[in-house]
């Protein structure tokens, strides 16, 4: 197995610290509003390298923190935290937005048949551990306390710049000018371990700690949650780009500090999913969520589909014209499948099975190329193996997939709600004689594969392979 490594900056070779067990850490969610499909991405791909590594013989013990607590709006330690924002817009407290948007999150990862971490652990769960952390690093002299709060002195520990691969004066020319200061750090990237003292003063959740009465910083949450649960050697640890710095850069450095050794081997870090006019995100005012395609009536699965057909470490280019694309072939694929299932012949080949097993195995480990991997179901399906190997093939490679290709041919209950919400919308549009309105809905619904009938009996629709 070869993965492209930020660390290294180089497609290395993948050797487990222990042989027995591959442990992988994800940064999860920050649960104020619903997953953006960017992010989504991100998870879809670390799910397909979990199941990958299985695939391979791995064991693997995943965990995933669930950032309830400590995430700033900005990253300079200034700003409101997320969730409570979030929690004044919608007159509610932070424990119930978390909790919403926890199930909300869930929901997404069962819709996209993403595997959940066998290890969820939501952040003020964790906060004795914390504060463990934070005293020893005040105890070396490596964090320090100013105006309140306690600090991480970037400056001791030499090697803060390596994974970002930039140097001090680059990440301080990349720095905002109209981001807030914090004047209580000694150096620009000193980061908040802890904070008692902030710009806003009715922050819903606070403990008590030797550092005074108050939460902790956002970062301090990843390294501790995947120390408790996964000890002190961390072989991938994954995450989008964004977090390249100052999130996992400063995960770094406070977890290697904290342990006195090297903390993770393999660093793995997914790109961007961008529309025609560049990145997409929350922040940005891009309420792109699964929910928003689903009412648009896409499946969920092609969008996972979509995703495949990308390599990871690439920017993927999102518009709904691709989508429909991504629908037409998933369609179709499923199509084929399904006239396989319905024409079962001969005895399998257990010999041709070992060979196109292994041109799997090799896309998977050639850094995860996720297209080579649906190139090969593809040449599966056009070869001329009988119906039988070519089924067993299908389920055998749908297990890293997860694409539902030998599931029932039926659509999900949102997208039939869609169909007839739209059916509903031409028979007004027919009643009231806007012909344009009702032909522009049946070419909408086409585009998506559904097909309407106009019979005696009313409209019907059946999903074209």
């Amino acid at each position: 197995m070869r993965l492209y490594n930020t660390l290294t900056k180089k497609v290395e070779e993948f050797v487990p610290y222990n042989k027995d067990m591959v442990k992988m850490f994800i940064c999860g969610p920050t649960v104020y509003h619903y997953a953006h499909i960017g992010n989504l991405r991100t998870y879809i791909s670390e799910d397909i390298l979990e199941k990958g590594l299985r695939y391979l013989g791995y064991n693997v013990k995943r965990c995933m923190n669930i950032t309830d607590v400590g995430h700033l709006t900005g990253d300079s330690d200034t700003g409101e935290d997320k969730l409570m924002t979030a929690a004044k817009k919608e007159k509610k407290s932070v424990l119930d937005i978390a909790k919403f948007y926890t199930d909300a999150f869930f929901k997404d990862l069962d819709r996209l048949n993403i595997k959940r971490p066998e290890i969820v652990s939501p952040a003020t769960e964790n906060i004795s551990f914390y504060i463990k952390m934070i005293s020893k690093l005040l105890d070396e002299g490596i964090a320090y306390e100013a105006g309140g709060n306690i600090y991480f002195d970037t400056s001791k520990y030499p090697k803060y710049y390596e994974l970002s691969g930039r140097s001090k004066d680059d990440l301080l020319l990349a720095v905002r000018d109209d981001v807030d200061v914090d004047h209580n750090k000694r150096n620009s990237f000193d980061f908040g371990l802890w904070f008692t003292n902030s710009k806003f003063k009715d922050q819903e959740l606070k403990w008590d700690s030797p550092f005074g009465y108050g939460y902790p910083g956002w970062h301090i949450e990843c390294s501790a949650i995947a120390i408790q649960n996964l000890g002190e050697h961390l072989d991938i640890h994954c995450g989008g780009v964004d977090n390249i710095f100052p999130h996992h850069t400063n995960e770094i450095a406070q977890s290697e500090s904290y342990l006195g050794h090297k903390w993770c081997n393999y660093w793995v870090h997914m790109e961007f999913l961008n529309d025609k006019t560049g990145k997409m995100s929350k922040s940005k005012g891009d309420s792109k969520d699964l929910n928003s395609l689903i009412e648009k009536g896409y499946d969920p699965i092609v969008y996972r589909y979509f995703c495949l057909q990308s390599h990871y470490r690439k920017v993927l280019v999102y518009s709904l014209e691709s989508l429909d694309m991504a629908t037409n072939a998933y369609n179709k694929l499923k199509g084929r499948i399904k006239n396989i299932k319905d024409n079962l012949d001969g005895e399998i080949d257990y010999d041709k099975i070992e060979e196109y097993q292994n041109k799997f195995k090799e896309a998977f480990e050639n850094d995860m190329n996720t297209s080579m991997m649906l190139t090969t179901l593809y040449d599966v399906i056009k070869s001329d193996l009988n119906n039988n190997t070519k089924l067993y093939l299908i389920k055998d490679f749908d297990s890293v997939l997860s694409l539902s290709l030998l599931d029932e041919d039926k659509i999900s209950k949102e997208l039939e709600d869609f169909v007839l919400r739209k059916i509903e919308e031409r028979n007004k549009a027919k009643e009231e004689k806007n012909y344009a309105l009702a032909d522009s809905i049946r070419d909408e619904l086409l585009s998506k594969n559904i097909v309407i009938k106009d019979t005696r009996e009313g409209t019907t629709f059946e999903v074209r392979k």
